[in-house]
């Protein structure tokens, strides 16, 4: 059975503004989401679904959906503030869902089989989908055997401003032992460094961090699903806390219910971060168009 590849396309773009997963970057009108698609198809996967808001599901259709979900089976599901588990509250002046984890748990009727993970609105490149399928394909019929890309920090910078990042740190086998979020990271010259309270580190260009690009078997679903009512039991009432991918990640690695492998890429992330990223994003699309790695229209 080929894996699925899971979008999570929900989030507005506050610092770029609009709805960016629907954005036409590429020569053609093609989105980010485009790219991800043809470069899952030519990997190995063979199903994908996304998570969106219902609000912008008729746009969403029309944009994206109607390019290509007569290649490949498409489903849709729908990530909202108000879908928790029965019997659980949470303060009714919150506004926003409940981060990356909570969209996950959207799709767990729908996925059945191992599974990538990914944003809508990042470019990862080739190689990345190659080395997720790859993985994904062997762990058929296993459990708790997960992977991450990670991507050399140097190759996920903006030139427009400072970027947050999962930092990892792995044993010597390539496990992920560890995931801290840097929420101040940018290019200082020669060094990439990362700034928190005040004080500058310099960090390794090839030091692997997270873009969001998860593989999972399918009963990974059933631990978010019981990590999440413990969540809501803790922080339901707070306005802005959110139930995030690493931290589940971290803490069934620490309770030894699983391993993460940490695939290497020699891709370069890019996305529009800023709206000021939006000229080079489609500069360096129409570059990979001339070099033959896509083709001028995808679908």
């Amino acid at each position: 059975m080929k894996p699925t590849l899971f979008i999570l396309a929900a989030g507005m773009g506050s610092r770029y503004g609009g709805l960016k997963q629907i954005d036409g970057l590429g020569p053609n009108g093609e989105t980010i989401m485009d790219y991800s698609v043809f470069d899952a198809l030519r990997a190995g996967f063979g199903k994908i679904v996304f998570v969106i808001r219902k609000d912008f599901e008729q746009d969403f259709r029309n944009v994206v959906l109607s390019k290509y979900e007569d290649k490949v089976p498409c489903e849709i599901c729908f990530q909202s503030l108000d879908k928790v588990p029965e019997g659980y509250t949470y303060n009714p002046e919150r506004t926003k869902p409940w981060g990356t984890n909570h969209a996950v748990l959207m799709g767990k009727d729908l996925i059945h089989e191992p599974f990538a993970v990914i944003n809508a609105d990042d470019f990862y490149g080739k190689e990345s989908f190659q080395v997720l399928a790859d993985f994904l394909i062997q762990a058929q019929d296993k459990q708790g055997e997960y992977c991450m890309v990670g991507y050399h920090v140097a190759n996920t910078l903006s030139e427009n401003g400072s970027v947050s990042r999962g930092v990892c740190s792995t044993d010597d086998k390539g496990y992920l032992t560890d995931v801290v979020e840097r929420t101040h990271i940018e290019q200082i010259g020669a060094n990439v460094v990362y700034t928190e309270d005040g004080v500058d580190t310099i960090i390794a260009p090839n030091t692997p961090v997270s873009m969001n690009m998860w593989g999972f078997t399918p009963e990974y679903f059933e631990y978010a699903q019981e990590a999440f009512k413990e969540f809501l039991t803790n922080y339901g009432q707070e306005l802005k806390k959110e139930f995030y991918i690493p931290t589940l990640v971290n803490d069934m690695i620490v309770a030894g219910k699983a391993t993460c492998k940490v695939l290497d890429t020699p891709a370069k992330w890019f996305g529009v971060t800023y709206a000021e990223d939006r000229p080079q994003v489609v500069m360096k699309l129409n570059d990979l168009i001339k070099k033959g790695v896509y083709p001028e229209k995808l679908f």
